[in-house]
């Protein structure tokens, strides 16, 4: 597509918004370029946050009837999860914008929001699309899928697959960010690196140990090129693990910035993308990887601990089982399954594993980056594949 170039797509683009971050910063970045590339008007919906009997008998027990798409029931399946009116205010903006319910879109991500997204979809008469696949649902009820290829989605027309999480990442972004952060945090050196550093989920573990096994050789090597340094956690960083980073750094007067994400509410990540030559990201973390990747860097791949017990085990031989022929890959779960999509990373040129720290070796792939590669950006991607299917 041109540069500039208005096409014809949704004129409302509505986003689910559920409160988590990763989930929001996906479907954000699909609905901006829907906005930049269709002149939509992007509107944010906060959906309700339902616990206890009520979370279960909305999502596991009801929603899967709004598969069917049968309007009077979506509408009753509202009522019910949603008593402040989430419906009546959607309906209100289409009538004060003027939008027809076929020029409307509802857009989530996760699973949490993906029922109100069809829901509010059927009920109105609008579209829907859904990033990443919703438990219960599927991707088939929704009119557009967008769904990473490590999840092994199967073929359909209503699916675009990825490489990684859409997100936010865009030039201008970097650029703006990369100056707020300049203007808290100094740096007077000619190069400087930036550590993106993840945490513990169910695949994955990043002890204390971790820090002086990976983290301290890393910051040796940056030492001795003269570079500044950029760090930051996650919120699912171990507590004793940022208290270790924390004493660590104060023993390297050249990391310039440590942005704790226990302790922060704010984002880094563009910013730090923005200004830096070189990024390293620890390997659990694929919106990071989706992030650093977009942002035209080639992603240097930290690794970390596997969780240890039944879960590594079967793993490990479900993947032997998958490499002898037995059973399609598609049965690859668990961290070998992310592995996969780091590989897929790494083929494209988006990536390098860095794992022993061959300093020589990475300086030498990193000073040509592949042809295209600031083209990479699945949020861009999707929204055009929407835009070209629109009038279908």
């Amino acid at each position: 597509m041109m540069s500039g170039e208005q096409l014809k797509g949704p004129s409302v683009v509505f986003v689910i918004k559920d409160n988590i971050r990763g989930h929001e910063n996906q479907s954000a970045g699909v609905a901006w370029w829907l906005g930049e590339l269709a002149g939509a008007q992007i509107v944010d919906l906060e959906i309700p946050r339902l616990t206890g009997l009520q979370r279960f008998l909305s999502y596991k027990i009801q929603a899967g009837r709004l598969r069917y798409g049968r309007p009077e029931y979506c509408l009753k399946w509202l009522e019910a999860a949603d008593p402040s009116g989430l419906f009546l205010s959607v309906t209100e903006k289409m009538r004060s914008e003027g939008a027809r319910a076929d020029e409307v879109l509802f857009l989530s991500a996760g699973s949490s929001g993906a029922p109100f997204c069809l829901a509010l979809a059927r009920a109105t008469g609008g579209r829907c699309a859904c990033v990443m696949t919703p438990s219960v649902l599927g991707t088939e009820p929704f009119d557009f899928a967008i769904v990473p290829e490590h999840d092994f989605p199967r073929p359909s027309s209503n699916l675009l697959v990825t490489l990684g999480a859409p997100n936010m990442i865009r030039e201008e972004l970097l650029k703006e960010e990369g100056s707020l952060l300049l203007s808290r945090f100094s740096s007077e050196g000619e190069k400087r690196w930036g550590l993106l550093i993840g945490g513990d989920d169910a695949n994955y573990t990043i002890p204390p140990s971790w820090v002086e096994d990976v983290l301290v050789p890393l910051l040796e090597e940056a030492k001795d090129h003269g570079a500044d340094i950029f760090m930051t956690t996650s919120r699912r960083t171990r507590n004793e693990t940022e208290e270790r980073i924390e004493k660590i750094t104060k023993r390297f007067p050249d990391v310039r910035m440590l942005v704790l994400g226990t302790r922060e509410a704010g984002n880094p990540v563009p910013g730090i993308l923005g200004i830096c030559e070189r990024i390293f990201c620890t390997e659990d973390s694929v919106s990071m990887i989706s992030e650093a990747a977009t942002g035209g860097h080639v992603v240097q791949i930290l690794g970390v601990d596997r969780r240890k017990g039944l879960r590594k085990t079967f793993q490990e031989l479900t993947r032997k089982i998958i490499k002898n022929g037995i059973v399609p890959v598609h049965f690859l779960w668990g961290a070998p399954r992310f592995d996969l999509m780091i590989d897929s990373f790494c083929r494209r040129g988006l990536a390098v594993r860095a794992d022993a720290f061959p300093e020589k070796n990475l300086v030498r792939e990193l000073k040509k980056k592949p042809a295209g590669i600031s083209d990479f950006n699945e949020a861009r991607r999707a929204a055009e594949w929407m835009i070209q299917r629109w009038g279908l």
